[in-house]
């Protein structure tokens, strides 16, 4: 049985992952005229591959990637090439050949094309509804943001899972800056652990002046049944879209929701100079490429 006992009860555990992908990406144009945004590189893996590696190391066996008209790209990265492998074989390169089998193995990959109105970053998980039983979690992933963890963040959401038996979001602190741009929480007083706290509200993008804390909402979830009633209405929410925040707003309500502040470092690719950032924040943590380019980075800024 793919379970976990909390105390009596046994929960079961998540095997599949919804990856939202169909945005335009038009902060990165002329780029992304013709590469979607989630294959921008982070040195040699797209971004979309370390979402995907992280949820299949947390046990994840079924990737579902809600796409758009312009993300062929992403299923062709996830596929077998079996005349590149081949060709790379022929040249000596099995490494290059193991490495993309590799990719193309590490789960089921399904791929949904997002459609409806109204829209919001609850649409692609509405459209991927018919692939989840009503009996099982899932996590929720976008393609654009992800941390940089020794734990995989994911295993992370799956930990605090089992130990609560309810939805799970990521969460990290911001400043006021922050309150504008994302999902705000309320705590409740009692808390599971040092980073895990049942959650009371979620506000989006209310600004310092309403917001009930600075601590954020961002895109990494691990949901419970109980929230499908609640997307499944389609309530119009902020800026005339449904959010995924309105309905986890409603589920803190009326419910129970957790929130967990990941041990790692977070990092949202959806712009140019926050992409640089992760760039070399990883570059930087590679054992092959980091001591040069701090020396880089060191004479760089020196001049």
């Amino acid at each position: 049985m793919n379970s976990s006992t909390i105390g009596r009860i046994i929960v079961k555990q998540p095997t599949k992952a919804i990856i939202c992908a169909a945005g335009l990406g038009t902060r990165f144009l002329p780029q992304t005229k013709a590469m979607p945004k989630e294959m921008l590189p982070l040195i040699d893996r797209p971004v979309i591959q370390v979402i995907v590696e992280q949820a299949v190391a947390a046990g994840v066996t079924e990737i579902i990637i809600v796409t758009g008209s312009t993300k062929r790209a992403i299923e062709d990265h996830f596929d077998r090439s079996d005349q590149l492998e081949a060709e790379l074989r022929e040249n000596g390169k099995d490494d290059k050949a193991d490495e993309i089998k590799r990719v193309a193995e590490l789960a089921n990959f399904v791929y949904v094309r997002q459609k409806g109105f109204p829209k919001g970053n609850a649409r692609p998980i509405l459209n991927a509804r018919h692939l989840i039983s009503d009996d099982e979690p899932f996590f929720v992933f976008f393609a654009d943001d992800f941390f940089r963890s020794d734990i995989p963040w994911p295993m992370q959401l799956k930990e605090a899972y089992n130990k609560t038996g309810n939805s799970v979001i990521s969460l990290i602190e911001v400043d006021d800056d922050g309150t504008h741009k994302y999902g705000i929480v309320s705590l409740a007083d009692n808390k599971k652990d040092k980073r895990l706290y049942q959650l009371t509200g979620l506000v989006e993008k209310p600004g310092p002046r309403n917001a009930p804390s600075h601590f954020a909402s961002v895109g990494s979830y691990l949901l419970t049944p109980e929230i499908w009633p609640i997307i499944e209405q389609e309530k119009v929410g902020h800026g005339g879209e449904i959010g995924i925040a309105d309905s986890l707003a409603e589920l803190a309500r009326t419910g129970e929701l957790y929130g967990l502040f990941i041990e790692g470092v977070w990092h949202d690719t959806g712009d140019q100079l926050k992409y640089i950032k992760a760039v070399v924040d990883l570059a930087l943590e590679s054992e092959e490429y980091g001591a040069e380019l701090t020396d880089f980075l060191k004479q760089r800024l020196s001049e």
